[in-house]
């Protein structure tokens, strides 16, 4: 007992006259630091992310992993996906650097939105104006967009597609944006890449149903939502049938149904007909097939719910939920429908020469394998993109690491006119652009160091197009080498880049959720 007593006794004189309060401070020291340990884990994960992507920038990078970022510039520019991650990845480095000197986030927070103001109006400044009739740039632009892609080797190919599908559904002097909607890329699996081809129509993968018409010229377009098929009752029913005369009239009263829609059907003038897909019974019975060939009908069945609108605007139809509604007037018409051999890899269904085109085109994607069409499908999209940028905000800038250069020089610059903290942060922010240029030399197999040395000494000279030039591995005026991006991609990165770190930045706290 009394060792237990002297015990207590050493605990109790262990911090004389502040005994109330010793449990009490130790737990607020605890809460002081927590604040800083989870900036410091979010800022690790960020950077680890940023770090595993950051192999896959430029031409000569591996493929993509995307995160949230990147989904947020694809959404806005649709190409950069990589620069933002790795941008966002260096400015936490700098963070990180920052807050270990001592130096409270809301400044750090505060400073980046300032550089983040002077850097888009020094990349504004940069950026070149570009008319939507210069199809040279734009090839150029989306050729840039391609080069950093497994299938870079077939640009030549898919950069004009790219630039003519979307001039196709635009009006070049007034639009402002790009409805991507509106080019619709259809896979099919078979042939390579170079049989891709832009088609100024509609292109179906579904099969003609009846194979006795594959060619209609002139065609009158019906687009059906109801089923060509006996009815059915809404609940399960079973029908006894004893006597055959009786099993006689069923057939003929369905037969009767069946020819009776089918007459009205072809009343209409109608003779190419697309039936959407039916999930409540049979959407065509054979029997109605058999009536529709007979009229010479071209029949396509399961048409998906969400290629109705595209088809609509593409061939001026419109869809009809009853056949009392099937008049004339809800026909679309076309030139041509008709069924095309793809060399033994499947047929696909082309309707071309519509006559109220309303402003829609199809891309068909071949591919000798589902890896390669759909690395082509992302390619085109990313090349659409770019041009969409163009139509949304009509400038250029070089590429090559020349903006994040400039941009480091200005901010440098900027940060000497500012004072205190905030200049330190903003020289930190601009010091941490480097990393793209040096990235970039770094997948091309040069010396990043010495690269990024040259590119500063060429700016700080005044040449502001000098950019890395990963073909030739060196440095040159990167506009003459054609290596360009729209000013909207740049602007956007940055943007997105710098509010994704102050809002890790403002995580002070982590609640675990079971």
């Amino acid at each position: 007992m009394p060792e237990n007593l002297s015990a207590k006794g050493s605990l109790m004189t262990a911090a004389p006259g502040n005994r109330g309060n010793s449990g009490g401070n130790r737990g607020s020291y605890q809460d002081r630091d927590k604040p800083t340990q989870i900036r410091f884990s979010n800022i690790a994960a960020g950077k680890a992310v940023a770090d595993a992507v950051r192999t896959s920038l430029g031409p000569k990078g591996m493929d993509k992993m995307l995160v949230e970022l990147s989904k947020a510039q694809d959404i806005e520019a649709g190409d950069g996906t990589t620069s933002v991650v790795v941008i966002a990845g260096a400015l936490l480095d700098a963070c990180s650097r920052l807050l270990q000197k001592g130096i409270h986030p809301t400044i750090i927070s505060e400073s980046f939105q300032k550089a983040l103001e002077k850097g888009v109006e020094v990349l504004t400044s940069m950026g070149q104006p570009v008319e939507l009739s210069d199809r040279e740039t734009l090839l150029n632009s989306a050729t840039t967009a391609l080069n950093s892609k497994v299938v870079s080797q077939y640009s030549s190919l898919l950069s004009p597609m790219s630039v003519d599908a979307v001039m196709k559904v635009i009006d070049p002097t007034t639009a402002t944006g790009v409805d991507l909607r509106d080019i619709k890329i259809v896979k099919k699996l078979g042939g390579t890449i170079d049989d891709c081809e832009l088609i100024e129509g509609l292109v179906l993968t579904q099969k003609v149903s009846n194979t006795g018409v594959t060619r209609v010229e002139k065609a009158k377009i019906g687009l059906i939502q109801f089923c060509l098929s006996a009815p059915k009752t809404d609940m399960d029913n079973q029908i006894v049938v004893s006597d055959y005369t009786q099993m006689d009239r069923v057939l003929r009263e369905e037969r009767a149904y069946i020819l009776n829609l089918v007459k009205q059907i072809k009343k209409t003038g109608c003779n190419v007909l697309l039936i959407q897909k039916s999930i409540l019974r049979d959407a065509l019975s054979d029997l109605a097939l058999h009536f529709l060939n007979k009229m010479k009908i071209m029949v396509i069945k399961d048409i998906e719910r969400e290629d109705i609108e595209f088809i609509c605007k593409t061939i001026g139809t419109k869809p009809v939920a009853h056949i009392d509604q099937f008049t004339g007037d809800m026909l679309g018409t076309a030139e041509l429908a008709e069924e095309v051999n793809l060399n033994g890899s499947g047929k696909l269904v082309k309707i071309t020469g519509c006559a109220s085109p309303g402003k829609t085109v199809t891309i068909v994607v071949r591919g000798s394998n589902k890896l390669v069409i759909e690395e082509a499908e992302r390619s085109i999209h990313d090349a659409l993109c770019v041009i969409r940028c163009l139509v949304k905000k009509r400038a250029l800038i070089a590429g090559g690491g020349a903006p994040e250069i400039e941009l480091a020089l200005r901010l440098n610059e900027y940060s000497r006119i500012l004072s205190g903290m905030e200049s330190y942060c903003v020289r930190a922010f601009g010091e941490a652009l480097e990393i793209i240029p040096s990235t970039l030399a770094e997948n091309a197999g040069l010396n990043p160091i010495s690269t990024v040395t040259e590119l500063r000494n060429r700016h700080a000279q005044g040449e502001k197009t000098a950019g890395i030039n990963v073909r030739k591995g060196g440095i040159s005026n990167i506009l003459e080498e054609l290596v360009v991006q729209p000013l909207l991609v740049s602007v956007s990165a940055l943007t997105l880049a710098t509010e994704t770190v102050r809002s890790i930045l403002k995580i002070d706290d982590v609640v675990n959720t079971r």
